[in-house]
């Protein structure tokens, strides 16, 4: 491989690397200026778009850029996070309930709370970076992120593995949270949930141009980008 070459990938790595930490940083603290609870949902809305913004070669200086988007969707980031927020704590409850009994219909419930879990982790993973792509109604967000869950098993399963890998470097190195890993791992899912949509995109416009025209809306029509 050429010196030039291999300059070139060694300084990509880097930047992309300090990119993230940046990014992390921004994300944390923008979520404690807005109290945590209320600063998670529009600080992640915002590192989302900032990640597609970076996906698609487009220059953005992090900071300001970053604030702007947390102002402009601290309502409607707030309104994805916190059903999730919500969602997650009652499976919770219910995990902490079901896995404390010894008998057969605790082991059910918490066998059907794993299996929720899992769901809703699958699906969050697709939420944000949707959000960052596409303008949809607020409700259509959850809908056609847990259908894109469903239907891409192969995406959800390697999205789900990357989640799993971040918080298990994340337990064996608690020196990364701080650092990397929100940030790792908003990156990482953002890009390839830009890949996947860009795919499925793609095969959608592919499958319509070989329907017989119809009206009104199809399942195989694209998403509307913003």
């Amino acid at each position: 491989m050429p010196t030039s070459s291999w300059n070139a990938r060694a300084y990509s790595f880097f930047d992309t690397l300090l990119w993230i930490a940046c990014l992390n940083l921004l994300w944390l603290t923008f979520t404690v200026l807005g109290f945590g609870v209320l600063g998670a949902g529009p600080a992640t809305a915002a590192a989302h778009i900032l990640v597609r913004k970076r996906a698609t070669g487009e220059a953005a200086r992090l900071l300001p850029a970053f604030a702007r988007a947390y102002v402009r969707n601290f309502v409607r980031g707030n309104a994805l996070a916190l059903p999730v927020m919500g969602v997650a704590v009652a499976l919770t409850m219910n995990w902490n309930r079901f896995s404390a009994g010894g008998d057969l219909a605790s082991q059910l419930g918490a066998a059907a709370t794993f299996v929720g879990a899992i769901f809703l982790a699958g699906a969050v993973c697709y939420l944000f970076p949707m959000y960052a792509r596409y303008e949809l109604p607020l409700a259509q967000y959850f809908l056609m992120s847990s259908r894109f869950a469903v239907r891409h098993l192969a995406g959800t399963v390697i999205l789900l593995f990357v989640s799993a890998a971040v918080v298990y470097a994340s337990g064996a190195v608690p020196g990364l949270i701080p650092f990397f890993s929100v940030g790792a791992w908003l990156f990482l899912t953002g890009w390839l949930c830009d890949r996947f949509f860009t795919a499925n995109d793609e095969s959608m416009a592919a499958h319509a141009e070989h329907q017989a025209p119809a009206p009104g809306p199809t399942h195989h029509q694209a998403l509307p980008a913003r």
